[in-house]
């Protein structure tokens, strides 16, 4: 018996597969087993016609073909070429257990590319298993950014078999390729940026207050939720907040490309944290992932290490609300269902916008609300406390008015974004501040004498609960980042308790 391997999704980790293949004597006969999709089971015909088209002759024996571990469901035409090469070399020497081969084939026997092969290699190499692998050749471009890993590309069956038979002398087909943007090394580790600004904050007059929170949620990661009239730009700043979040790490890059072709979108390697606008018509699955047989990534997991955007707050359903403010305090989301129960990570920086009431006059100096308390009161009620305790920025926007000017750019603000990155990596903190454990608000939130008298005075006089008090202390931490001061102080303290909800 011969056995290789290969791999499938297990929610958005790949899960090591084992093929394994038997030729006995008996009535020629060819069976695909191991809890396989159709995807599979129809490459019994694409095999076939590979092997004759090749000149290849198919075996007259019973060929059982096994998928280990047979509880775990396998899709996908990446098992193609394992089980070609299974059955051609059963009767030869060549060892090839510790090779892992991807690759559909075509019926001439052309090894074609699977769009699922980046994510399933990454993922296996970010789990360190994987050191050698077959893969088709015209995928070598895609994944020559995930490091430490041998890729051979062949362009057919005939190719694919001379490596393995001549695996010893065989040279990889590829060097891995750095990442070229502009970067910076801390401790051993580079961080990458882009100087691209696509929506500029410039473009944004007025609204001085909503961009420094803005600004403060880019630099540490915490939630921010901006409320005002209909048109004063609630919006505009939340789209442009991508394009001033902190540089990224070669991991977050290549996990951002994995989301990216999970997405069924083009991987780009670049160094732009996602942005994930969803609608408040989504359905509940969509929004948080999930599906009756198997459960699948939805907005919340593809926008980690990146932003998760409501538009129009209060008028996303109850449910998807309340379901959020778990990934929002653990940074990962379970989706649990009758087949299966996976979990995600789910580090996000969530940012809402909402209007001051339904019809969303109540705060415009020209026009008149037409709303009566109670429907005031029931719009504002969607919105729970615990689900509201989880929101680090609470900004009420100004007006709209003819004087306003605009004041910074998003180059400016990026700037400074990355300054306050490098003072923070420089201390040896591992989190953004909004996502400190409390052990690390513990060593990293010194504060002052009078930074510590006006956050026991602001726990008495509001009644702060333990995670407001956590919360407030974070986001001091950051504006102190921005200033550049080791310790917090009295004024840094001050400015995080002037964006808590009133």
């Amino acid at each position: 018996m011969k056995t290789v391997k290969c791999a499938t999704y297990e929610g958005v980790d790949a899960k090591v597969v084992d093929v394994e293949v038997t030729l006995t004597k008996g009535l020629p006969s060819f069976s695909i087993v191991g809890m396989v999709s159709s995807s599979i089971s129809e490459a019994k015909e694409r095999v076939k016609s590979a092997l004759l088209s090749n000149d290849f002759k198919f075996p007259p024996k019973r060929i059982t073909i096994n998928h280990a571990p047979s509880e775990l469901t396998k899709s996908g035409t990446q098992f193609d070429l394992s089980m070609a090469l299974l059955i051609l070399l059963n009767e030869s020497s060549v060892d090839f257990t510790e090779w892992f081969i991807f690759g559909e084939l075509g019926l001439d026997g052309s090894v074609k590319e699977n769009i699922q092969l980046y994510p399933l290699i990454l993922s296996l190499a970010n789990q360190n298993l994987i050191k050698r692998v077959l893969v088709p050749y015209e995928a070598i471009e895609t994944l020559s950014k995930i490091p430490n890993v041998a890729f051979y590309g062949v362009k057919n069956l005939v190719e694919a078999m001379d490596v393995l038979k001549n695996q010893e002398s065989v040279e990889p087909t590829l060097n891995t390729k750095d990442i070229e943007y502009p970067s910076y090394e801390i401790a051993g580790k580079k961080y990458f940026y882009m100087k691209e600004y696509k929506e500029d904050f410039i473009d944004v007059k007025g609204q001085d207050v909503a961009k420094r929170a803005a600004l403060i949620s880019a630099c540490g990661l915490h939630n921010l939720i901006l409320e005002g009239s209909p048109g004063c730009g609630k919006s505009m700043i939340a789209t442009r907040l991508q394009y001033i979040l902190p540089p990224m790490t070669t991991e977050e890059i290549l996990e951002n490309a994995k989301l990216q072709v999970l997405d069924a979108k083009e991987p780009l390697f670049m160094p732009r944290r996602p942005f994930v606008n969803s609608h408040c018509s989504s359905t509940p699955g969509s929004i948080l992932g999930g599906g009756s047989h198997r459960a699948k990534i939805g907005d919340v997991g593809l926008s980690h290490n990146g932003v998760l955007f409501f538009d129009e707050l209060p008028h996303f359903s109850k449910a998807v609300l309340e379901s959020l403010r778990e990934p929002m305090q653990d940074n990962k989301i379970r989706i649990s269902r009758v087949n299966s129960k996976i979990e995600y990570p789910a580090n996000f920086l969530f940012v809402g916008a909402m209007n001051p009431c339904p019809c969303g006059n109540l705060l415009d100096e020209h026009k008149e609300c037409r709303c009566n308390e109670l429907e005031i009161q029931k719009y504002k009620n969607r919105l729970s406390e615990p689900f509201l305790e989880r929101i680090d920025l609470h900004v009420v926007m100004q007006n709209v008015r003819n004087d306003d000017k605009a004041s910074l750019s998003s180059k400016e603000m990026h700037k400074k974004v990355v300054e306050a990155h490098i003072f923070l990596k420089r201390r040896a903190q591992k989190s953004f501040n909004a996502k400190m454990s409390d052990e690390e608000v513990e060593k990293f939130c010194v504060m002052s004498d009078s930074a510590e008298s006006t956050l026991s005075m602001a726990i008495e006089r509001f009644r702060l609960s333990f995670r407001s008090i956590k919360k407030v202390q974070k986001v001091a931490r950051t504006i102190a980042d921005l200033d550049s001061c080791e310790i917090i102080d009295k004024e840094h303290i001050l400015e995080a308790l002037s964006y808590r909800r009133r």
